[in-house]
């Protein structure tokens, strides 16, 4: 196989309170960090060596998964004093690289959750000779991503930034942020100051005459950058509808780690997933939600495609729909948020001070 780049450096503001104590990668999904799952997908594919790209919070990766051997890698960790992008995050690394320079290089996004196949991808590389090689994915409404046309034969012919006009939107097809680049490739990225492969290198490379070429591949795909999509994705990974070999368990409608507490009359359904430690009582129901270590959901509360952070407490016969509470905070008794809304970590908010509706 080849050896591999995980970019984990951004910090996750899309996505706060969550990632206030704990950079995005390492937020649970489906019970575990979701680096994690890429982690484990990356050696299932054959992967052996893996160099995380760290800045924020860079002190949390190590700690966690060591030297990697416990997952069958070999991990490094490289550290920006400065924030670099994409393309400096990736040249920034390169030292630590045993590729050859005509060798690929696998290069992750550590916010995409995908069902890609990882092998298929590589093997295109191969095939077409290409410089670098692109993930490509189709959506339905693609005005908030860069578009990448390709020829029939899947060579990309332009980048092209978020259309704002109908006439704009030529192809269907985004950057999936996953990429296979030719080791020469990533030595000639500018040393030292911030490049952004999206915006400089890939166009750059593309003037220059270089094979860029795209793989689509339409399984399944989701970029967790904020708080709606990275609940949805942890349920999808509970679900089995995104594959993992590191949900901690088997897939179905919930997922509740073993020093969890549930309450026998509790109801847990939509993929939801109860933390270490973490309690849920009597008569609440949970659906499509993370609750997170050690937090609590008391006796009657419902909560619904929200995240409750580590040590954080739902109060009783509260309802919750579309939250995001952050570690540590305190929603109390009879109170009612709705989608949008986010508690700050170590916040309370009082018993019954919050409601969208009537409480009659």
């Amino acid at each position: 196989m080849t050896e591999a780049i995980l970019l984990v450096g951004g910090k996750g503001t899309r996505l706060r309170p969550l990632t206030v104590h704990t950079p995005k990668p390492m937020v649970p999904a489906a019970g575990v960090p979701f680096l994690r799952h890429q982690l484990a997908r990356a050696r299932a594919a054959g992967v052996e060596h893996i160099v995380l790209a760290t800045s924020y919070l860079a002190e949390v990766f190590e700690p966690y998964f060591g030297d990697g051997s416990s997952m069958g890698l070999h991990i490094e960790y490289v550290t920006e004093d400065e924030p670099l992008g994409t393309g400096g995050a990736i040249r920034n690394v390169a030292s630590r690289l045993r590729s050859a320079p005509g060798d690929p290089v696998l290069i992750f996004n550590g916010d995409i959750l995908t069902g890609l196949d990882i092998p298929a991808l590589v093997d295109a590389h191969r095939s077409s000779g290409a410089d670098v090689s692109l993930h490509l994915t189709r959506v339905t409404d693609p005005r908030a991503y860069g578009l990448v046309p390709t020829d029939a034969s899947g060579r990309v012919q332009a980048f092209l930034e978020k259309p704002q006009t109908p006439e704009e939107i030529v192809t269907d097809q985004i950057n999936a942020g996953a990429y296979v680049f030719r080791r020469s490739v990533i030595d000639s990225i500018p040393v030292g100051r911030p490049v952004s492969v999206e915006r400089e290198t890939f166009p750059d490379l593309l003037a220059a005459g270089a094979h860029l070429q795209g793989m689509v591949d339409s399984t399944y795909w989701l970029d967790l950058g904020t708080p709606e999509a990275f609940v949805r994705g942890s349920a999808d990974l509970v679900l089995g509808r995104a594959p993992s070999p590191a949900v901690p368990g088997r897939c179905g409608d919930r997922l509740v780690l073993p020093t969890a507490s549930v309450a026998a009359d509790a109801k847990l359904t939509g993929g939801t997933v109860v933390g270490s430690g973490a309690t849920v009582g009597e008569g609440a129901r949970v659906f499509g939600s993370a609750i997170l270590a050690d937090a609590v959901v008391e006796p009657g509360a419902v909560v619904t495609d929200s995240l409750i952070g580590a040590r954080a407490r739902v109060g009783a016969r509260s309802i919750l729909t579309g939250v995001v509470v952050g570690d540590g905070a305190t929603v109390g008794p009879d109170n009612e948020l709705r989608s949008g809304a986010r508690v700050w970590c170590d916040a309370t908010i009082p018993p019954a001070a919050l409601r969208f509706s009537s409480d009659q």
